[in-house]
């Protein structure tokens, strides 16, 4: 029969503790999620300071102490939207086809402006101040420019109609995504719709310097 001290000995005691870089990491993506959800759910002028540390189940001091004040988990949201943008489109087939790369672009590029993420960045950008808008216009072209040339390197128009087409393919998506969020799109006509822009990508694109 086991003795009572063997009794009382609690299995699993020797488990690891976290180290301070994932607390650190999790409190970070708590913040950050808590942004995204406030934000989708609210709007952007519903999500105080207050309903931020709420979602997040942790005190506004702790999102102060790793992001400074809401301005800078606001920045921190766009940066890891733009890097979930871009990991999202990441692993461009080797050998693919024109038509099977434009495809994959705008299916994937889809899922971004389809998500929250997108929504939130969207609503962000409208309230910022107008000293940084720009700024951060400009560095969600980069992202982008990057991402295309990954897609469709040597194969494009000139510069000129490279950053028409890029503009054209925000222009279409972000419509789409903006008119979902008003009233709603039917399966079947969000893939007609895409299907016009594949379509007018690979003509373009097929056309290069022409």
């Amino acid at each position: 029969m086991p003795t009572t001290s063997t009794r009382l000995r609690a299995p699993g005691s020797a488990r690891s503790r976290r180290s301070h870089a994932e607390r650190t990491a999790e409190t970070r993506g708590r913040a950050m999620a808590a942004v995204v959800q406030s934000i989708a759910e609210v709007g952007y002028r519903k999500t105080t300071a207050a309903e931020i540390a709420r979602r997040a189940g942790v005190t506004w001091g702790a999102v102060q102490h790793h992001f400074g004040d809401k301005d800078g988990i606001l920045r921190a949201v766009l940066e890891e939207t733009f890097n979930r943008f871009a990991g999202r489109l990441a692993g461009v087939p080797e050998g693919a086809s024109l038509e099977e790369r434009v495809g994959r672009f705008v299916e994937r590029s889809w899922e971004h402006f389809a998500s929250p993420h997108y929504r939130t960045t969207f609503e962000i950008l409208l309230h910022l101040p107008a000293g940084l808008e720009g700024s951060w216009q400009d560095q969600m072209l980069e992202a982008w420019a990057r991402v295309w040339s990954q897609y469709f390197p040597g194969t494009g128009p000139a510069r000129r109609r490279t950053v028409g087409l890029m503009y054209y393919t925000v222009s279409v998506l972000s419509g789409l995504a903006a008119t979902q969020m008003l009233s709603g799109r039917s399966v079947g006509r969000l893939e007609s719709e895409l299907g016009y822009l594949k379509d007018t990508l690979v003509r373009e694109l097929a056309r290069g310097g022409k």
